[in-house]
């Protein structure tokens, strides 16, 4: 498990006393279900668990010399039990105990994930109204487009995130399943009525048709929702860095006091949560992976799976609630600044404005593709002189459309004024936030 980014709470599911003591509540649980139907003495259970102690210490002990960590654990905890210890792992195969621990482990990881995806969309929900009406360039191809709001850009991943809550949501309870059905699932020696009775106690749904294990397209669903999430949190911070660039610097991660940007050079300021997110999702994607490979097991079992999800697993849960608190802190404290926005909205001369003309002019009854033809023209020129702007040497692009015939002898100077102004652009900002549930 990658101990260092892991959170307490995360850590904590994923610690082997822990893991063992959920094998421990499955086994008890089934012999109280087989005290029910009468196949062992009535008051077993309760032995067990007032008896049973977890020795992590121990169980790694025997399993060195046996090396079946199901059977270390039994015979350890059976040490510890006495004469009801025969009862112990009575009809069951490994997995029974396995599987359904390891379903009710995943349920509790995705419970803090669904919680720290809950408090990431309050963060951006919040800025998404703040800067709703902060007006910045859209870029398309790494090129200036047309104006939008920053506030759209965090709609737009609260939205998205919002999906993903859905998804993470969906996830758990496909994962919320329990098998309680023997070596081949058949029951043959172990009642239905055991796997629901456990299910229940755990707050899961009996899986109803399984072989040795629970089939893992189930597991590689949930790793894959926590592939897309970790995507989307790729996404927002692949932004964010390109936003902090030098020549951009329309936003930045905070900066605390104390900290430093480089060994070499005491000036820089680098977006370090960002890329530490972006790498952490080539991870949790590439576990996705590993998760898919695992679907594919020989006949009613094999245990290529097994080792796989030791890590997979826990490291994808304990990656995703570490990411998603970074993201968390990310958004809640970036630091934005409008002005920088404005100066850039202006980098090309009012070249931004190229589609407002072309469709003022096709308004006014030239043709499409007379006007694309003239306004591209104007455009171009304008792109070339670009580097000259604000040095008194070029004319910008509205210059260029004020002073040329073709373009006057169809708009007035109002009307062409009227198509430099980015109040046009912002006039549904109120509609799509209502749209997605943000107004």
């Amino acid at each position: 498990m990658l101990e260092r980014y892991a959170l307490p709470r995360m850590r904590a599911i994923w610690e082997p006393e822990n893991r063992y003591r959920k094998w421990l509540e499955v086994e008890i649980l089934v012999c109280e279900a087989l005290e029910q139907r009468g196949e062992i003495p009535a008051g077993t259970a309760a032995k067990i668990r007032s008896g049973a102690q977890i020795d992590v210490e121990r169980i790694l002990e025997i399993e060195k010399e046996v090396r079946h960590d199901v059977i270390a654990f039994t015979t350890a905890v059976g040490e510890t039990v006495g004469e009801e210890s025969k009862y112990i792992h009575y009809g069951l195969t490994s997995y029974d105990v396995v599987d359904t621990a390891l379903s009710a482990l995943m349920v509790e990881a995705a419970d803090i994930i669904i919680e720290d995806i809950e408090a990431l969309n309050r963060v951006l929900a919040k800025r998404a109204l703040e800067f709703k009406d902060t007006v910045t360039i859209g870029r398309t191809h790494g090129v200036h487009a047309e104006p939008t709001t920053f506030g759209l850009k965090l709609a737009l991943w609260w939205r998205e995130m919002e999906r993903n809550l859905d998804r993470m949501r969906r996830a758990r309870e496909v994962m919320a399943v329990g098998r309680v059905a023997g070596a081949v699932g058949t029951y043959a020696n172990v009642n239905p009525f055991v796997e629901d009775y456990v299910c229940e106690k755990m707050g899961l749904e009996p899986v109803g048709i399984s072989t040795q294990v629970l089939q893992r397209d189930r597991h590689a669903e949930y790793l894959g929702v926590l592939a897309l999430v970790a995507t989307t949190l790729d996404k927002i911070a692949t932004e964010v860095r390109h936003l902090q660039r030098t020549e951009v610097r329309e936003v930045q991660e905070s900066f605390r006091k104390g900290q430093k940007g480089s060994s070499a050079m005491p000036h820089k300021r680098n977006p370090i949560v960002c890329e530490r997110l972006s790498g952490q999702a080539r991870v949790i994607r590439n576990n996705l992976g590993a998760a898919l490979e695992n679907i594919n097991l020989w006949h009613e079992r094999d245990i290529s799976n097994s080792s796989v999800e030791r890590v997979i697993i826990p490291d994808s849960t304990v990656l995703m609630d570490y990411m998603l608190n970074k993201a968390i802190d990310l958004v809640e404290n970036l630091q934005v600044y409008p002005e920088q926005m404005k100066r850039n909205l202006e980098l090309t001369g009012g070249l931004i404005f190229s589609q407002r003309v072309l469709l003022a002019l096709v308004e006014k009854g030239m043709s499409r593709e007379d006007a694309y033809s003239v306004v591209q023209e104007l455009a171009m020129k304008a792109w070339d002189d670009i580097q000259s702007l604000g040095t008194g040497k070029a004319p910008t692009f509205r210059d260029l459309m004020e002073g040329d015939n073709r373009i006057l002898a169809v708009l007035s100077g109002e009307e062409l004024a009227q198509c430099f102004d980015y109040s046009h652009h912002l006039r549904n900002v109120d509609e799509i936030y209502r749209r997605i549930g943000l107004m």
